[in-house]
């Protein structure tokens, strides 16, 4: 099923009933070549680049509920290449290109607006780094530019520049970044997966991994055996609970990361705004909500809902940021598991199993990391080397100390990230 503007219009005009659906509602087979647990963002950009760069088509993507409905759906939608450390500097480089070339490549409209990402400083420190951050960015060949208090002032007035606790000096913009529909960028990697003849299996829960003599056979699922010659665990802040079903205690936690959205509104802000002292984020939607989160939950947890605390901390820093919020409604929240690894930056590798792929550990950086990810760990499976983007996201770091990408500079700690 193609997308063109006349397809719409002619579909708009006759009450929409000429519509396919997206993808095939597939049934299990008994074996493939490849099989992708989990068919979230990360899972089905690597199902679609498998078929569409390695012509590996004869694969299964399984998802114990409905397509979508896992982090790819729980998040505040922030596209972004602003990274600092080797090994994620060039991986979210590589992602943002992706994105630019997303909706050419699925025809499919996943709503990417490139609206500008504004990091504020709240201090000479922190001005200071932003400085570095931005010629890394720079020397990576990404966009920032280094913005003053008046250029804030002008670009965000609705700020409080009265605040003597966090004043604010300035930001960091890089303009290329901004946002995208979240459900979208999922519905547009099946259909374009599904096309090409991978099996999109929905309410299909693994319960096993068979392995035998160090080699995965398959995975045992509520809907029957399937053997496999290659297994991917691509499951967010599962990954742990999945990875234990092959023997494997991976180096993650899982914490709830809570996001608000208000009522409708008129449009009011204008870029991806980051409050540099109170771990604030906010955007608009094209729905008019605005979007919104802060830091995660400190204690490990599955529970993908609020609380009332975190509610609490993050108006609070939303109100320090920017007054006129109060005036809004919030209309619901949402919580998604972070697996968060001791570094804050993720995994993409093989495992001590022949045939057993990992890739976890996203912390904050799930949803920007789809069309890279995807991309990087298809090259993986497929060719068993690491696609160069990717290729400091190994495992093994974590064992040996060496290649430790920490990119808040916290410390390695799982919760400080």
């Amino acid at each position: 099923m193609g997308f063109s503007g006349w397809r719409v219009l002619k579909e708009g005009l006759s009450g929409n009933r000429g519509w396919d659906a997206h993808w095939r509602d597939a049934a299990p087979k008994d074996a493939y070549d490849v099989v992708i647990i989990g068919a979230g963002g990360h899972g089905l950009a690597t199902a679609y680049y498998l078929a569409k760069n390695h012509g590996i088509t004869n694969v299964a993507v399984l998802e114990k509920g409905y397509l979508g409905g896992g982090n790819v759906g729980r998040n505040t939608t922030i596209v972004r290449a602003n990274y600092m450390m080797p090994g994620n500097s060039e991986f979210y480089s590589h992602s943002l290109k992706l994105w630019e070339g997303m909706e050419a490549d699925l025809n499919y409209n996943v709503m990417h607006s490139q609206r500008g990402q504004i990091v504020l400083f709240h201090s000479d420190g922190q001005r200071d780094a932003g400085v570095r951050r931005g010629n890394a960015m720079i020397n990576q060949g990404d966009d920032a530019e280094l913005l003053s208090r008046a250029d804030v002032r002008r670009m965000l007035p609705y700020l409080d520049y009265h605040n003597a606790r966090f004043p604010i000096y300035g930001g960091l913009l890089q303009q290329r970044a901004g946002t995208a529909r979240h459900d979208a960028v999922a519905w547009g990697y099946a259909r374009g997966a599904s096309d090409r003849g991978v099996d999109l299996i929905q309410n299909c829960e693994v319960t096993g991994i068979d392995i035998e003599a160090g080699t995965v056979k398959g995975v045992q699922t509520t809907r029957g055996a399937i053997k496999a010659k290659k297994v991917a665990i691509i499951v967010a802040g599962r990954s742990g609970q999945v990875a234990a079903m092959a023997g494997m205690r991976l180096p993650i936690e899982s914490h709830v990361l809570q996001a608000f959205v208000t009522e409708g509104l008129k449009p009011c802000i204008n870029h991806v705004v980051s409050f540099g002292m109170g771990h604030f984020y906010i955007s608009q939607s094209d729905k008019g909500g605005l979007v919104f989160g802060g830091d995660l939950d400190f204690y490990a947890s599955y529970a993908a809902r609020g609380n009332l605390p975190m509610a609490e901390h993050v108006m609070e820093a939303g109100m320090t940021l920017m007054p006129m919020i109060g005036k809004a409604k919030v209309l619901r929240s949402w919580g998604g598991i972070m697996d968060m690894t001791p570094d804050g930056s993720p995994i993409i590798d093989k495992t001590g199993t022949d045939g057993l792929y990992i890739d976890c550990g996203w912390c904050y950086g799930g949803f920007k990391a789809v069309p890279g990810s995807g991309y990087s760990m298809a090259h993986l499976v497929a060719t068993d080397t690491h696609h160069e983007p990717a290729a400091r996201y190994r495992l093994d770091r974590f064992r040996t100390g060496r290649g430790l990408m920490d990119e808040e500079g916290t410390g390695a700690q799982h919760n400080l990230h």
